[in-house]
């Protein structure tokens, strides 16, 4: 017997299939199904509980979405000794997974000033074992490549600047955006390279009680800059840390790095990777976050633009090699935040 918790979700035609797919796998066993979360690509989770039992279903539409890299990067993950979602059931060709259930409490609801030491303590150990312990060769992931970098920060001309603010740059203002995103660039690929999760922020990292934190969302993991991870966890589009408290982390990583053997530079030069790397990582999010707007007529992203404005801001004012885009920032971009929300 199924029990759909929301009943106005019987209409949903995918999740009609999704609960047919899980009675010819349960048999006779009960369940109820409720919608978990969802993201910003087209993928939906739902929960399903059968007694004790709770269970995660990716449902991924076969035409937006591949499920084979979670599936590929998930074994990659599990033998590297982290913590990601096991699965259970998978039908690749409709694009549903059936995964165990990491819990309900993610790092964004608990981060405060009393626990955020022992949390990202939990997350930096993490990543250190995804950036130690996976080849960069053997584990056949993508390149993060300069085509990529620069694709992704047209993101933030195209949908924020051009399509929300309704923002032509000048010519002048053009070529400073050039010139600073070929900055972001060269820092870039001038890093080692690891294991990239690509979005290893608090919604998420998972509080698990064994083995925290539990990792999701890594289907888009790539070999790229040693400090992209670092920086979507410290300088999170969802939550900020005064700086010094992040230079802390930062420097007691970085020292980690440097008895690895991972990296071999100064922490003045390490900390100069992260500052820009947070620039290229926060011109994708503002741009990702107003396409979401625009695009999905998804607006809860949209009151995260202006701290991770701020995150391009304070960079562009520490860093001379970026002062086109600060420019751009200060005299264009802040005398029209204020409205985007409205």
């Amino acid at each position: 017997m199924v029990k759909l918790k929301e009943r106005e979700l019987t209409n949903d035609k995918r999740l009609v299939e999704i609960t047919g797919w899980l009675k010819s796998e349960f048999g006779d066993d009960e369940f109820i199904i409720e919608p978990a979360s969802s993201d910003a690509s087209f993928r939906r989770y739902f929960r399903v509980t059968r007694g004790e039992l709770s269970q995660i279903v990716m449902d991924a539409p076969p035409e937006q979405e591949d499920v084979r890299p979670f599936i590929n990067v998930a074994k990659l993950f599990a033998k590297a000794g982290v913590n990601v979602p096991e699965i259970i059931l998978e039908d690749k060709a409709r694009g549903f997974l059936l995964l165990t259930d990491l819990g309900t409490v993610s790092y964004l609801e608990k981060l405060d000033t009393e626990h955020s030491d022992a949390l990202y303590l939990d997350a930096l150990n993490a990543l250190f074992v995804l950036q130690s312990k996976i080849d960069t060769v053997a584990s056949q992931l993508p390149v993060y490549d300069e085509p990529l970098l620069m694709r992704e920060m047209g993101l933030f001309q195209e949908w924020f600047l051009e399509r929300l603010l309704e923002i032509r740059l000048s010519e002048e203002n053009q070529l400073g955006l050039d010139k600073g995103k070929d900055e972001l660039v060269n820092a870039a690929l001038d890093q080692p390279s690891v294991c990239v999760h690509r979005d290893y922020h608090s919604r998420n990292l998972m509080v698990t009680s064994e083995q925290n934190p539990g990792i999701i969302d890594f289907q888009d993991a790539v070999i790229g800059p040693v400090t992209y991870d670092l920086v979507s966890l410290l300088r999170d589009c969802y939550i900020s840390w005064p700086e010094e408290k992040v230079k802390g982390w930062l420097q007691s990583y970085h020292q980690r790095l440097i008895e690895a053997g991972i990296v071999s530079v100064s922490f003045d030069r390490f900390y100069y990777w992260f500052d820009l790397m947070g620039v290229q990582r926060h011109l994708k999010a503002i741009g990702i976050f107003s396409r979401l707007k625009l695009r999905d007529g998804k607006e809860g992203y949209l009151g995260d633009i202006p701290r991770t404005v701020d995150y391009v801001r304070a960079v562009c004012l520490r860093r001379k090699q970026l002062s086109g885009l600060g420019q751009i920032i200060e005299e264009l971009v802040i005398p029209k935040l204020g409205s985007i929300a409205s």
